[in-house]
């Protein structure tokens, strides 16, 4: 029987120095050691022997069964330290590379993307962002603009009222209510013209873009939308110098080669006044495509309506005459237009009311 306990633990001593993973080392101490494992039967069986052989049965045993706990349990410490040394060569995480891409974001508005596109043109050439309060006095938004109670362009406009008592004159008597003393939601950004002439001297160049509010609804007007307002009041502005600068604006927003071209026409804040085109950059000013047809984009004209503008009226420098701006020497121009406009005719968009519909079908293409 000694002999056989030999045999198992040179057997068992052999594997164990030969296993090759942990696993492969439990399932030895289980064969060799385990309940039903040979050494632990002649163990159990050794009450059962002779009482001579006993003794040396038990001994041999015991020491055996001693060595190779303490065997599998050194090989188990260098096949843990093995497998970790490799595992962290073959797994090891390169902290260098980029994450796991997060979902994408979004991006700007195409409103939002082209009135940054207009201010930076506008700082370029010298002009400064300026912001006013959407929720604008009556004197500023009509009165100081040379549209006094009662002017005829007030009716196309004069529509959000925010103020008790302001909606009309016999209202505004009942409630004690001064005009200039009413609110309303602006309806252009030129209020800050006033607004900011009364806060400096001349010279002044500046561009107010914002929200402004109408009571319009179609394909190419909106209830809210947003507008550019640009002023510029120094010593021997001309109309000239107008017509350089809407020319510059023009070709930074729609390409190189684009011409501006001035038409007279009427506003109340403006004398004279102005609307300003842009040639056609689909014909190239033309009026036809290249295959002969009609261009749809400017209606064959080869000139496309942008927005309006003018040089300063006196009575406008009459409001802000104390700050600085005689009527009678101060000369400076303004303009105007819509930035939904300018995103219409950049990106061939049909109706102005996709801009507020929320889809992102429409949203993603830009």
């Amino acid at each position: 029987m000694v002999e056989r306990i030999a045999e198992i633990r040179a057997e068992a001593e052999a594997a164990i120095a030969e296993a090759s993973s942990t696993a492969e080392l439990g399932e030895l101490r289980v064969r060799f050691l385990g309940r039903g494992a040979e050494l632990t039967l002649i163990l159990r069986g050794i009450a059962e022997l002779p009482a001579e052989q006993r003794g040396a049965v038990g001994k041999s045993g015991n020491q055996a069964r001693g060595a190779l706990e303490k065997l599998i349990t050194d090989r188990g410490e260098e096949l843990d330290a093995s497998e970790l040394e490799r595992s962290v060569s073959e797994e090891r995480v390169d902290v260098t590379l980029p994450g796991a891409p997060s979902p994408a974001v979004g991006h700007l508005h195409l409103i939002t993307r082209t009135r940054r596109r207009i201010e930076d043109t506008m700082v370029g050439l010298g002009y400064r962002v300026m912001e006013g309060p959407e929720v604008e006095l009556d004197h500023y938004n009509f009165t100081a603009l040379n549209h006094p109670p009662g002017h005829p362009a007030r009716m196309a406009q004069d529509s959000f009222y925010v103020a008790p008592g302001s909606v009309s004159a016999a209202a505004l008597e009942s409630a004690a209510v001064s005009l200039d003393e009413a609110v309303v939601l602006r309806t252009h950004t030129s209020p800050m013209q006033t607004r900011a002439m009364e806060a400096q001297g001349p010279p002044i160049f500046i561009v107010i873009p914002g929200k402004v509010y109408r009571r319009d609804s179609d394909a190419t007007h909106s209830p809210m939308f947003h507008q550019v307002e640009g002023l510029a009041v120094g010593e021997g502005i001309t109309l000239a110098d107008l017509q350089g600068t809407l020319t510059e604006m023009l070709r930074a927003i729609f390409g190189e080669g684009r011409e501006a071209r001035m038409r007279p026409h009427y506003f109340p804040f403006t004398e004279p006044s102005v609307e300003f085109d842009v040639s056609c950059y689909r014909c190239e000013g033309g009026g036809k495509l290249a295959d002969g047809s009609r261009c749809p984009l400017c209606k064959g004209v080869g000139w496309i309506e942008v927005g309006g503008a003018g040089m300063v009226d006196p009575n406008v420098f009459g409001f802000v005459e104390e700050n600085g701006y005689p009527p009678d020497t101060t000369q400076g121009f303004a303009f105007g237009f819509g930035i939904e406009r300018i995103a219409m005719l950049r990106h061939d968009v049909p109706d102005l009311r996709r801009f507020f519909d929320n889809d992102v079908r429409m949203l993603e293409q830009f």
